[in-house]
């Protein structure tokens, strides 16, 4: 393959020449681990000492890794994107709540979302994550079939029927439905609501789509299973392919407690393991759907090449591309100028409230080694090329 993603100019076709100033400006920054780590300290700081600082976060890296404080705020970006082809998934990024009150919430934002993806052709998807619905230490109580009490129950049962409700609204109005995965101590229990809302909801094709991240040596099994388990009860699979974001989390949890750690030893076997679950969907696509979450490309043209081998049209709706707004955008540009399927990920929430998964992303571009160098070799390429 010609590898397309070098073209800088398709990537920052939509990026001002400030816009690619503050981009190089960022990127710089990420790429330093202590400036990433007295900076996080600082905004933590200053947001909960409520600091005036929503601005200059605003006007920086919100709205360089952001859609906006609301959907509305987004359209915009998913609009202006689209002119070149890449899709849009409105992703309510609020986390770590822990309140009835906001998981309500969250289930009347994932509806809200349905509903304006159901409008508009350039958002196919909505998506939500577990902990949105219901609280992190419930799911890990239920994934380890631990008893719970009648209160817990009940309260179980209302997670349940948020999840529901959310796949039942995407289901009636043609709209997919990405759900996110997260820590593995929680996963067991989101899996088993998920592969029942695949059961009752995708009996004609994939709507709901679970997410396997492939930093888990587990995955691939789990991934095999269920394709037995579809098989025989006549369903069909959608799944989010992505590496992993909580890897330093996972090792240290299962060091502190003498677990085997659930993570792939080395970025190499994961990279393998990534790469063979996407092999493994779309040599079974008939029944399957993916949606090939990466920010390498290595596992891009892989993905490519197979479905040239294959026969499998660019624009086949069963595969997408996707990416996070403000990263790799010379993945996600190349590849809809080159006619494949793309959408971003854009964040999106009130700026103190998104804070949280800002600060996750910096970390984690700071701990893959080469993504930030390559993110900053290609800006300043495309500065170079138009002369700043």
């Amino acid at each position: 393959m010609n590898k397309i993603f070098d073209n800088t100019q398709v990537a920052f076709s939509l990026k001002s020449d400030t816009e690619l100033e503050r981009a190089y400006f960022l990127f710089k920054l990420i790429a330093s681990q202590p400036l990433v780590k007295i900076g996080t300290a600082v905004t933590n700081f200053a947001l909960k000492a409520h600091l005036p600082v929503e601005g200059l976060i605003r006007s920086t890296v919100f709205d360089h890794f952001c859609g906006g404080v609301n959907e509305v705020d987004c359209l915009k970006v998913v609009d202006n994107m689209f002119t070149k082809g890449v899709s849009s998934v409105l992703d309510y990024s609020v986390e770590g709540k822990e309140e009835e009150a906001q998981f309500d919430a969250a289930l009347e934002m994932t509806l809200k979302t349905i509903e304006f993806a159901k409008e508009r052709e350039a958002i196919p998807f909505a998506v939500f994550k577990p902990t949105g619905f219901g609280r992190i230490d419930l799911y890990e109580k239920v994934g380890e079939k631990a008893g719970l009490t009648e209160a817990e129950q009940q309260e179980w049962n209302r997670v349940m029927a948020r999840f529901d409700l959310a796949c039942k609204t995407a289901h009636e109005k043609d709209v997919l439905l990405l759900i996110d995965a997260e820590e593995s101590w929680m996963q067991d229990a989101a899996d088993a609501i998920v592969t029942d809302m695949m059961r009752k909801y995708n009996t004609e094709k994939a709507i709901v789509f679970n997410t396997l991240q492939m930093y888990r040596w587990d995955r691939l099994d789990y991934l095999k299973n269920l394709h037995e388990k579809a098989t025989s009860e006549g369903f069909y699979i959608g799944m989010k392919l992505v590496r992993g974001a909580y890897m330093e989390k996972e090792n240290e949890r299962a060091a502190a407690r003498g677990l085997k750690s659930p993570i792939c030893i080395s970025k190499e076997a994961t990279d393998i393991n990534y790469n063979a679950a996407v092999l493994y969907m779309v040599e079974h696509i008939d029944k399957m759907a993916v949606f090939a979450g990466t920010h390498n490309e290595e596992s891009s043209y892989s993905l490519m090449q197979l479905m040239t081998e294959k026969g499998i049209a660019k624009n086949d709706k069963r595969i997408f591309f996707g990416q996070l707004l403000g990263m790799s955008d010379n993945i996600s540009f190349n590849l809809a100028e080159n006619g494949y399927n793309v959408a971003k990920y854009l964040p999106f929430g009130p700026v103190r409230d998104v804070m949280p998964y800002l600060i996750r992303r910096a970390e984690e571009n700071t701990s893959v080694a080469g993504q930030t160098s390559r993110e900053l070799m290609l800006i300043k390429k495309e500065k170079e090329r138009r002369k700043l």
